[in-house]
């Protein structure tokens, strides 16, 4: 069995939050916490002036009556190593001894008053147990503080255990206190999650009292969406916020500026690390964002946009028609846009498709901040086609002696109508009973502005 003389304070949080209830982390909400309290063989022995686990019960009790004291919070007790003597080593020697219950707060100090250190050290097990001991709960911030004078004495791996159940999201990366660490201990437990050490009881006090207070205590932040020339301007646009260990939605906010004209204050849950997507075309993307607990925090991230509509002509044509927008020289589409629609977009180059007759291609269109860009698509003409019999057809537009293929005509229908862009076109046609090709067609025709007409192919 693995021992040595430190006295760590292994602090983690679970967090379950459901769509419906990440608007805010506040007091409202139910806090649980779960002490996990070493009672291995080696908490019997002296640290300082008195024996470890005397040191860990006066620290409980001082905290536990702290949070009896506060609203909407309920604990409960996990211990390990007090059921079985080593040797032999009982590596599954966890339970939990009192569960989760309003102002049970009595009932743990009895408890831990009779607990007698006898067993090892099944950190990673006990870590993976507790897990399980949380009631099902859609509201609730769920707290693990995990106390201990050894490293894992086991075959688990606390360190995995930790970073896999991160991953999934069940808790937060722990917060670790020792007392008097040797570095080659210190390093084990950094894997585990942030860690500080302490020398003296008044210190380890102090550790034990901050971090209640963070997780506790409201944190708060806004986010500033800056315009080209770095003032907070930009708003109304949908913010993502993920936990950057886990992957999973936390919140979902569309910005705000408030009353007092500075953008609109969240309440998030300082115990997360996230990652911030806002949500323009195209999005923007902030990582690693790390809150200062109990403090107001101001995120910023740049996001100047512009705006872009596309006017159809008068008349009815297009009125319903979307066009695509990509960033200028990619393939990729970024929106599909409906004519005389207005739309922000990030400040920059666009390439825009419009699907008319012939495909309109706009490129290095230039998105300037706070401006409209307008683009007018020219009016259309109409041509009336007409067939005395079926055949292949094609329609191309004529540029420079080069003809550029459009569209293909079904011919099952003798008149058919097309509504196209100004220029020169070619119809070519052979009949489908033609067993010759001279016997195709090449006829070409102008459309006008406005105008319309009508071209007999056979």
């Amino acid at each position: 069995m693995i021992k040595n003389t430190l006295f760590t304070l292994v602090f983690s949080i679970l967090v379950i939050f459901p769509l419906q209830s990440q608007n805010q982390v506040n007091r409202d909400h139910l806090t649980r916490i779960l002490f996990i309290l070493d009672c291995s063989q080696s908490m019997a022995g002296l640290w300082q002036n008195e024996k470890k686990i005397t040191v860990a019960r006066k620290f409980l009790y001082h905290t536990i009556d702290s949070l009896e004291k506060v609203p909407n919070v309920e604990m409960a007790l996990r211990v390990y190593g007090h059921q079985s003597v080593v040797p032999p080593q009982d590596c599954s020697d966890t339970k939990l001894e009192v569960p989760f219950g309003p102002k049970n707060g009595k009932n743990i100090k009895h408890l831990m008053r009779y607990l007698i250190p006898k067993g090892t050290t099944p950190i990673a097990y006990s870590l993976g147990q507790a897990g399980n001991d949380f009631p099902k709960c859609d509201n609730c911030r769920n707290i693990i503080i995990l106390i201990t004078d050894g490293i894992e004495a086991c075959d688990g791996d606390p360190c995995e255990i930790s970073k896999r159940l991160q991953k999934k999201g069940i808790f937060l990366e722990p917060f670790v206190i020792g007392i008097g660490i040797d570095p080659q201990f210190e390093k084990s437990l950094n894997c585990v999650g942030t860690y500080f050490n302490t020398q003296k009881e008044t210190n380890f006090k102090d550790a034990l009292d901050l971090i209640i207070s963070k997780t506790l205590n409201k944190t708060t932040a806004q986010v500033n969406l800056l315009d080209s020339f770095g003032y907070p301007s930009e708003t109304n646009i949908n913010m993502t916020f993920y936990d950057l260990n886990s992957g999973r939605i936390m919140y979902n906010f569309i910005h705000a500026i408030n009353h007092r004209g500075n953008p609109d204050t969240l309440y998030l849950d300082p115990m997360l690390k996230y990652k911030m997507v806002v949500h323009t075309i195209p999005p923007v993307t902030l990582d690693s964002i790390h809150l200062n607990r109990g403090k107001h925090n101001i995120i910023a991230i740049d996001a100047p946009q512009g705006n872009l509509i596309i006017k159809p002509p008068n008349g009815n044509q297009f009125r319903n028609l979307g066009f695509f927008i990509r960033k200028s020289g990619q393939k990729s589409t970024l929106n599909i846009q409906k004519v005389n629609n207005s739309e922000k977009y990030l400040i920059g180059k666009y390439d825009i498709e419009i699907p008319t007759l012939p495909r309109l291609l706009i490129n290095d269109v230039d998105i300037s901040q706070s401006e409209t860009t307008t683009i007018q698509i020219p009016r259309p003409g109409i041509i009336t086609l007409s067939f005395s019999a079926e055949g292949y057809c094609c329609l191309f537009l004529e540029k420079k002696n080069n003809l550029e293929w459009i569209y293909n005509i079904d011919t099952k229908n003798k008149v058919t109508n097309l509504v196209l862009l100004p220029g020169n076109y070619r119809i070519i046609f052979k009949a489908r009973n033609a067993k010759s090709v001279y016997y195709t067609i090449d006829k070409s025709f102008e459309i006008e502005p406005g105008k319309s007409g009508t071209l007999r192919i056979l």
